[in-house]
């Protein structure tokens, strides 16, 4: 299967409209590859857990994204240290189902066009190495080797055996399938309209049994949620609903700053096997992944897959939720692919798609519980990389939620760093 090609097998990716139990111990909102991979580890670990989605598996960012798993594009900070995690979660924990999901060590290979550039390159993995990441430098000669079709103007690189590639809409239908196998319940086409609070509905409270005499108020208890097919009581609910994170955490009276942040993906014709064969993008793809301007940044990526076809990204802007096609992107992608692999001016794009990464101003994702909100726990905010960070996401959220030591420290991550930012 094509990573960004839409999958239609019976079963998979179908509509689940499974009925909703009146209790859980744990309910996860959003069926995306995070709150998919949260599912299966709280499964795996005992807990009775019921996803929930408004849309379908894999419905929002994750159905529109290339399937990164990188660490060559992290500076080193939290978000690296996750990366490495989650990069063993997926070898290991998960490596027996990698099949499933078409995970492939492809490797990434990152270009520098220019000596300037190479220095920087050579800087960042300098630091990069001496926290244990995999990489080679990579003179312009042996560029041409590692890819044949590179542009012969290329300065140098660095080569990042670390770096994979998974089918994301695969990943998230397989694992909830896998979460279900031991018990899990997964609602799609189910909306959260509201958090229960403590009391509600209860006999001789005084209260209407819908909810609302909590929802909206900070510092009140999560007990559950509620849903136009019924209530599900929960002492634990996670907040996976990727761009809409923010909306949800609303439900609960907290601000979560999490914002649409739009990129295109150029999707080109057929071409012969390994025309392109690792991940391949250009150096300064790491600033603009860092960058918080909210116009249009675009550096380019460029990866071959298995049926085919060519993947070109990537680029990044705020505009809220308009999906209509920016002509300026899109030339910014094609003139960026061309640059790297002068080949690619002669082959047919055959379509484009959209989509949002849940953007946070600091660029690190939100994980772990919201004492502004007892009961209400956060795994969202993983912008562009949430496919990659996704398996150690999800293993970290349930070790947590069972009262294990987290196997990374979850305090960058914290919910509470927000508090008082007014959701921006």
């Amino acid at each position: 299967m094509t990573p960004g090609r839409r999958i239609t097998t019976p079963g998979i990716t179908d509509g689940i409209s499974e009925e909703l139990p009146s209790t859980a111990d744990l309910v996860v909102i959003g069926a995306g590859v995070v709150g998919a991979a949260a599912a299966w580890f709280a499964a795996l670990a005992g807990l009775r857990v019921v996803v929930v989605d408004r849309g379908a598996v894999a419905g929002g960012t994750s159905g529109a994204g290339e399937g990164n798993v990188l660490v060559s594009d992290k500076e080193p900070g939290p978000e690296l240290e996750l990366a490495q995690y989650s990069r063993r979660v997926w070898g290991e924990d998960l490596g027996a189902y990698g099949g499933l999901w078409e995970f492939e060590s492809k490797g990434g290979l990152v270009v520098a066009s220019t000596p300037t550039a190479l220095d920087a390159l050579r800087t960042l993995a300098v630091r990069q190495r001496a926290l244990g990441v995999d990489v080679r430098e990579v003179s312009g000669a042996e560029l041409h080797a590692l890819e044949p079709r590179l542009t012969r103007e290329a300065a140098g690189g660095a080569l990042y055996p670390q770096d994979a590639q998974v089918q994301p809409m695969l990943a998230a239908a397989h694992l909830l399938r896998l979460a279900r196998r031991r018990g899990a319940v997964v609602a799609t086409g189910t909306e959260v309209v509201g958090f229960l609070r403590p009391g509600d509905g209860r006999p001789g409270d005084g209260r209407s049994g819908d909810g609302r005499s909590g929802d909206g108020h900070a510092g009140s208890p999560v007990t559950g949620v509620r849903t136009p097919h019924g209530t599900v009581s929960a002492p634990a609910v996670l907040n996976a609903a990727g761009t809409w994170a923010g909306a949800v955490a609303g439900l609960a009276g907290v601000e979560l700053p999490v914002l649409p942040r739009r990129g295109f993906v150029l999707v080109t014709e057929p071409l012969p096997p390994a025309t392109i064969r690792h991940k391949v993008y250009a150096a300064d793809y790491v600033d603009a992944v860092a960058s918080s301007d909210a116009e249009l940044q675009a550096s380019p990526v460029v990866e071959g897959t298995g049926g085919g076809t060519v993947l070109i990204g990537s680029t990044r802007e705020r505009v809220g939720f308009d999906r209509r096609p920016s002509p300026a992107a899109l030339r910014a992608l094609a003139r960026g692919a061309i640059g790297l692999f002068p080949v690619l001016a002669s082959v047919r794009a055959m379509r484009v798609y959209a989509g949002f990464r849940p953007y946070c101003p600091d660029h690190l994702p939100v994980i772990g519980p919201d004492p502004r909100a007892p009961g209400l726990w956060h795994a969202c905010g993983h912008e562009g990389a949430g496919i990659g960070l996704a398996a150690g996401t999800g293993k970290l959220i349930a070790q947590a939620l069972t009262g294990e030591a987290t196997e990374l420290d979850l305090a960058p991550f914290a919910p509470e760093r927000f508090a008082g930012e007014g959701g921006r």
